[in-house]
């Protein structure tokens, strides 16, 4: 059977500005670290793949002296202690419903079940973040159903493709029989680095990014009696009529590897 991979921020859910980022400023104020992103700040800092990897951004070698941090084992400590924390913080976010589902993502699911496709999400995300998303994005029953592939599980994060080759190789799929979805052009990267079809649905912080490669980049996934998805690149000719349907995926399956494969941007 085909798999359905999913990244998670920004796709299943809109938990970048709404989650992720109140998550960082609520820990760094719970840390006594004087720091708080701003919205425009915080869309450099998505960049970079992995939380831990955001918050070892801003620990110049000033501010860690003044937080006593004297070492790269104190730095490694402090790390850890404040991801815990925002992890903590992030998930009473999406339990509170703050962040709804992006649209036609338990719509595409539901679909991919029925006709026995397999499911994963691929993040850079902490797990217990990543599940408590997919949960509230698809309902527990549709969740259990999932492969999660997420957090420190590989040393090289995205752009680099180790999560996505790490998935392909545990679900035992081969590229050409698996399409994902994708939110930025680190993800795109990632994905097609593992040589993989991937549909970009831009969030708004990915939308003036470069989706060069991708076999589909949309607005959402679309919902038939909510909001539409509109086609923003369509190299493929599968041109969505509102909705991007599970038909439209295996349509983007079917092309010819030569039709498919294009440089990695």
């Amino acid at each position: 059977m085909p798999a359905l991979i999913f990244d998670c921020d920004g796709v299943l859910a809109d938990t970048e500005q709404y989650g992720h980022l109140p998550a960082f400023n609520q820990t760094f104020t719970d840390f006594h670290v004087p720091v708080q992103w701003s919205v425009q700040e915080y869309a450099e800092k998505v960049k970079i793949g992995g939380g831990k990897e955001r918050m070892r951004s801003i620990l110049t070698p000033s501010l860690a002296e003044s937080l006593g941090l004297r070492d790269d084992d104190a730095v490694d400590r402090a790390i850890l202690s404040w991801h815990r924390r925002k992890t903590e913080v992030y998930k009473g976010l999406v339990e509170s419903g703050v962040m709804p589902a992006r649209p036609g993502i338990a719509r595409i699911v539901q679909e991919a079940h029925d006709a026995g496709w397999m499911l994963a999400v691929a993040s850079t995300s902490a797990e217990p973040a990543v599940r408590a998303v997919l949960a509230h994005a698809v309902g527990d029953d549709l969740a259990a159903h999932f492969s999660v592939f997420a957090g420190d599980v590989v040393s090289a994060k995205k752009p680099a493709p180790d999560i996505y080759l790490l998935a392909l190789r545990e679900l035992g799929v081969e590229p050409q029989d698996a399409v994902v979805v994708e939110d930025s052009a680190n993800g795109l990267r990632a994905a097609v680095g593992a040589g993989l079809r991937t549909v970009v649905t831009v969030s708004g912080f990915t939308r003036g990014e470069d989706f060069a490669g991708a076999a589909l980049v949309v607005s959402s996934l679309g919902d038939p009696d909510g909001e539409q998805a509109e086609a923003l690149a369509d190299p493929h000719g599968v041109r969505p009529s509102g909705v991007v349907t599970l038909a439209a995926l295996q349509e983007l399956l079917d092309l010819p590897a030569a039709t498919h494969e294009t440089e990695t941007p």
